[in-house]
């Protein structure tokens, strides 16, 4: 009985390639924390001559002209957010990506401050 050979790869799919390969086994993407609604742009820098992009840094780069979410480059390339994580913390590295995180969230003033601003406005 003969065994197909690669009988898991899908024809239509094409070549597949692991996620560990794309960022070079890296799962951290260092000191920069990429919140998903973060504003991803291309920097207006030349290349350096020694920098070798991988092809999917190079799709983030080109996509990445016009401002998109972080979420939104995982989903135009088709790669995890992890990867792409990495992938942005490598391009942010080079100085190839400007980054503006989501402004913070209003925290909501503590229990102890609203019974002042209750009291104060009882001694009016």
């Amino acid at each position: 009985m003969e065994s197909p050979e690669h009988e898991w790869i899908d024809e239509a799919a094409g070549p597949v390639v692991r996620p560990y390969a794309v960022t070079g086994g890296r799962t951290e993407h260092g000191a920069s924390d990429f919140d998903l609604i973060a504003i991803v742009e291309t920097a207006d820098v030349a290349l350096p001559d020694s920098l070798a992009l991988g092809p999917e840094q190079e799709r983030i780069l080109v996509l990445c002209l016009a401002p998109l979410s972080v979420a939104e480059v995982a989903a135009e390339t088709d790669l995890a957010v992890g990867v792409v994580r990495v992938l942005l913390a490598d391009l942010l590295d080079h100085g190839l990506i400007l980054v503006r995180q989501p402004a913070p969230v209003a925290q909501f003033p503590s229990v102890g401050v609203l019974k002042e601003v209750i009291d104060g406005l009882h001694a009016l």
